[in-house]
């Protein structure tokens, strides 16, 4: 009998499974994933990882793999303009630093970090079994029952859907979810440009959606950019060249000449928030429980913040010898992480409606508001620990503790 078995293995199945091995070694974790390992070095993407992310996976052991390639943001500044516009005034900056000497974010590439994570969770005893599946499930009272696609059968006490936005074991599990397609999507691509960026990040809220500019090692850069479906998959499909023309008008000649440095891809864009995080020894994590929009740059790190929480939880739990499956013990999880998630997801939807708007009046608005959070060091602040991940109640792991 395992103790727990975790469908998927993006960073939020191994980091959650190197948290179970590593702070309790007795605990039997698998991991199911479609994937394998040599798949992972086919991510081309790069995320914005927090400052509390960064002490949970020092914790774990894995940040000084990542650290030489892993680019801090020094500071970040945001504009707000129509396309065409020649001039984009700066309404509001930021710091880059939590504390003295800490970034409050590094960007850092997927497929380094997940591999680093997969490497560690191996070292440390996970059994990781892959490619391959889950089919389907049955819970009782005591443990679950899982059918692998091979049809080798596993028997845990408790089931862990990490397995992305349009999980199969949530619907599986029959958790519903509240969901809005806002009918974009997001094109990411890296470019290299002449000039230095010296760690700057940029968030230009342009009529189509936010045009994110994320600095990495070197004089290159990671480009998050929301666009309307159709024109995004127009852009993702057609020639280098006219998606090249498209990228500067939106990107800018600061930094000098720009050429495209990797692969482009478009990803759908929608809200999705699922109605329950738990169910009978279920439990989901990560973009399987919450997907919202990039426009904050904070769906990585609730997937860390999730897997902080649920890990310490489920800890706690087995050292007090009491069942980790039982519905008492993942409703503390619940808890602890569904108002904050769901509050995310409200925030960066409005957020999204209010910047993806080309009206006069609408950016009269939000320039003036984004002009009086400028003129207010505290509720800069406020922003700035929210993204470092160091507000509300802060699991161990993202304090950069032990559990």
């Amino acid at each position: 009998m395992l103790d727990v078995v975790i469908g998927g293995g993006g960073y939020v199945g191994l980091s959650l499974a190197l948290a179970l091995k590593q702070s309790e070694p007795s605990m039997k974790v698998a991991l199911v994933d479609l994937r394998p390992r040599s798949a992972i070095e086919n991510d081309p993407r790069a995320s914005a990882i927090a400052a509390a992310a960064t002490r949970m996976l020092d914790q774990l052991g894995v940040w000084h793999k990542l650290e030489p390639e892993a680019q801090p943001i020094n500071d970040m500044i945001v504009t707000d303009s129509k396309l065409h516009d020649s001039v984009r005034p700066v309404y509001l900056t930021f710091d880059g630093e939590v504390e003295e000497g800490e970034p409050f974010a590094h960007m850092v590439p997927n497929n380094r970090m997940v591999g680093a994570l997969y490497d560690e969770a191996v070292r440390e005893g996970v059994t990781i079994i892959a490619p391959e599946s889950i089919d389907d499930f049955s819970t009782d009272a005591a443990s679950v029952t899982i059918r692998l696609r091979s049809g080798e059968m596993l028997y845990s006490r408790l089931l862990v859907a990490a397995d992305g936005v349009k999980s199969k074991l949530r619907g599986l599990a029959g958790i519903a979810v509240n969901r809005w397609d806002y009918k974009q999507s997001g094109i990411v691509t890296t470019v290299a440009h002449e000039r230095p960026h010296n760690g700057r990040a940029e968030e230009h809220f342009l009529p189509s959606g936010p045009f994110a500019i994320l600095p990495l090692t070197g004089n290159r850069s990671s480009i998050v950019w929301t666009e309307k479906t159709l024109e995004a998959e127009r852009l993702v499909k057609g020639d280098e060249f006219t998606f090249e023309i498209e990228l500067e008008r939106r990107f800018g000649r600061h930094l000098g000449e720009l050429r495209l440095d990797g692969p482009r891809a478009a990803f759908p864009l929608s809200l999705t928030l699922a109605r329950s995080f738990i169910a009978n020894r279920f439990v989901l994590a990560g973009d399987a429980a919450h997907g919202i929009h990039p426009i904050a740059g904070q769906g990585l790190n609730y997937g860390f913040k999730d897997v902080a929480a649920l890990a310490e939880v489920l800890v706690d739990a087995h050292r007090l010898g009491l069942d980790i499956g039982a519905a008492h013990i993942l409703e503390r999880y619940q808890t602890w992480r569904r108002f904050d998630t769901y509050r995310m997801g409200v925030t960066t939807d409005l957020l999204n409606r209010l910047f993806s708007n080309d009206l006069d009046v609408v950016r009269g608005v939000r320039d003036l508001g984004l002009g009086l959070v400028e003129r207010m060091p505290f509720m800069k602040k406020m922003f700035i620990g929210e993204a470092a991940g160091t507000t509300g109640t802060t699991p161990k792991l993202l304090i950069g503790n032990p559990i």
